[in-house]
């Protein structure tokens, strides 16, 4: 498999499509799903309520962290998560601009 091109489009676009694709796990969407179900942040939670073990947890965890979709504070020996809302508005407000473009359109089949 080849490397993807991300030249040559813009930096919002090549930022929200790296959002997405961590979002394409079924593990980190569990995750979001549990965090978004939470009242305050989640530290060690998470691995009671996923079919897998912490480590791999840990790493995806870190992925949603990297790409800006949670966030994390240590407290003590914990790090606690929870969902970063001005991250997640960015990936509903795409979704909205794009279903509001699509019903404003002429359907082509």
């Amino acid at each position: 498999m080849g490397i993807t091109k991300v030249e040559g489009f813009d930096t919002r676009v090549t930022e929200m499509a790296d959002v997405l694709k961590a979002l394409g796990h079924p593990a980190r969407l569990s995750i979001m799903e549990y965090l978004a179900e939470s009242s305050s942040c989640i530290c060690n939670d998470i691995v009671d309520e996923l079919p897998l073990a912490q480590p791999t947890i840990s790493r995806h965890l870190s992925e949603l962290k990297r790409v800006g979709l949670i966030k994390g504070s240590i407290e003590g020996k914990n790090t606690c998560y929870c969902i970063n809302e001005e991250s997640w508005s960015k990936v509903l407000l795409l979704i909205d601009t794009i279903s509001n473009n699509i019903s404003n359109q002429n359907k082509c089949c």
